[in-house]
């Protein structure tokens, strides 16, 4: 990152020879050995500031780096150009240490106390640099504290959420290894765990590359789609066996309904010849229906189970549902014929049972309507007052038919009557 990294080694080696260079050779020239040692020990502080200067300014190289991978853009540049600001001044300055470095040879024979001197002050200025440097190196690294501290915080939450991804991806693996093993194919979540290969790759990566928040993300959503593909291998064999049962029991309903069928035409036979045709003959398609309901049934179990083979569960099921409605309507309809020959049989016993049954409903409802009052409220009585009527007319009706009455629209009419009863009583307990 900063452009002062080619100084910093040339200053450390030049500092090196420099610091290791020997300085008792002199002893016969007569100079001022006060003046040269005063000079290297300014040299050897310069050098010590820039050690220090190099090490904080790595230092805050990191941090400013892990910024640039935890935070988002805005702030990471900020932080850069900021630290490429204060870097500058830092090259800047060590390139003066340098040339103070350079300027003297303090172990040189010949080093007169002039020279001695001026060194002594070029490198003590470099050292007061170098110091000054380090200072706003340090006070840009308080700065960045609150922002490095989140972005630690974040980093240390990437390992985590990396392995658990892939723990995720290897359980995925393994589950559709075994469904597979079971003899079940499962192309489609195959596909689905080999669209996560790129993702794995992103996140090996690293935060580095792609950022924290970004990685946190791909980690996230990766675990949880992993997770979803295991889930749904490992409940493949299970619903490879619930279809099986599913369609054997269907099997077992188709073969119960062709022999309930068998009883429609006797039935049906039986209300003709002792019930007038409008009590039946809104039943007379019952056995055909019923007969193109199985054969459209037994057609779809056939669909369902080849669709279960070919591991088509959507098509499977959705056969399944179809089969299942054809029979519960063609069940429907065959309940219908015995249900409507039970009661015209009981019926035309005796009718009177069904009358009084209803005048027993229309009675509850009148003593509700009147209860508390000394009139019944209009919206009450008027209802009540028509079904009154409608029965009379039933029950006159039936006693006029002679020999072959409609029992059937009889029925129906008293049901109609019933009806009303419990409408009214459900008005006035919702009003109360």
């Amino acid at each position: 990152m900063g452009g002062g990294s080619g100084v910093r080694e040339l200053s450390r080696e030049r500092g090196v020879r420099v610091a290791g260079g020997g300085g008792g050779r002199g002893g016969w020239w007569r100079r001022s050995d006060t003046l040269r040692a005063e000079a290297k020990a300014a040299r050897d502080a310069a050098q010590q500031a820039f050690y220090e200067l190099d090490s904080a300014q790595r230092e805050v190289q990191l941090a400013v780096e892990t910024v640039r991978a935890a935070e988002d853009d805005r702030t990471a540049r900020q932080a850069l150009t900021d630290f490429q600001q204060i870097s500058a001044r830092v090259d800047e300055v060590s390139v003066g240490y340098l040339a103070a470095l350079d300027a003297h040879d303090l172990d040189a024979l010949e080093l007169d106390a002039g020279t001695a001197g001026k060194a002594r002050q070029q490198l003590e200025q470099a050292q007061r640099q170098l110091a000054a440097a380090q200072a706003e190196l340090n006070g840009f690294l308080t700065r960045l504290q609150p922002l490095l501290q989140h972005a630690e915080a974040q980093l240390i939450r990437v390992t985590p959420a990396v392995e658990k991804a892939k723990r995720a991806l290897l359980g995925a693996t393994t589950a559709l290894d075994a469904v597979r093993a079971a003899g079940l194919q499962a192309d489609d979540l195959a596909a689905r765990l080999a669209e996560l290969a790129p993702e794995l790759t992103r996140l090996n990566e690293g935060a580095g590359r792609h950022g924290v928040a970004a990685t946190l993300r791909r980690a996230e959503d990766v675990a949880q789609r992993a997770d979803t593909i295991r889930t749904q291998a490992e409940q493949l064999p299970e619903k490879a066996r619930e279809i099986d049962r599913r369609v054997a029991s269907l099997r077992t309903r188709i073969q119960a309904l062709e022999t309930r069928a068998g009883t429609v035409e006797p039935a049906l036979s039986e209300l003709r010849r002792r019930f007038s045709a409008a009590c039946w003959q809104d039943l007379q398609r019952v056995p055909t229906q019923t007969a193109e309901a199985v054969r459209a049934a037994q057609e779809k179990l056939t669909e369902a189970a080849k669709a279960r083979d070919g591991q088509r569960w959507p098509d499977a099921t959705a056969a399944i549902g179809t089969v299942r409605a054809l029979l519960e309507t063609a069940d429907g309809s065959v309940a219908a014929v015995h249900e409507r020959l039970r009661q015209l049989n009981e019926v035309e016993h005796d009718p009177h049972r069904e009358i009084e049954r209803t005048r027993f409903a229309l009675r509850d409802a009148q003593r509700l309507a009147m209860a508390g009052r000394q009139a019944p409220d209009p919206r009450h009585a008027a209802p009540l007052d028509a079904a009154v009527g409608r029965l009379d007319r039933a029950v006159a009706s039936l006693e006029e038919a002679g020999r072959h009455p409609d029992y059937w629209h009889f029925l129906t009419e008293l049901a109609a009557v019933r009806e009303t009863a419990a409408q009214v009583v459900a008005m006035i307990r919702g009003t109360h």
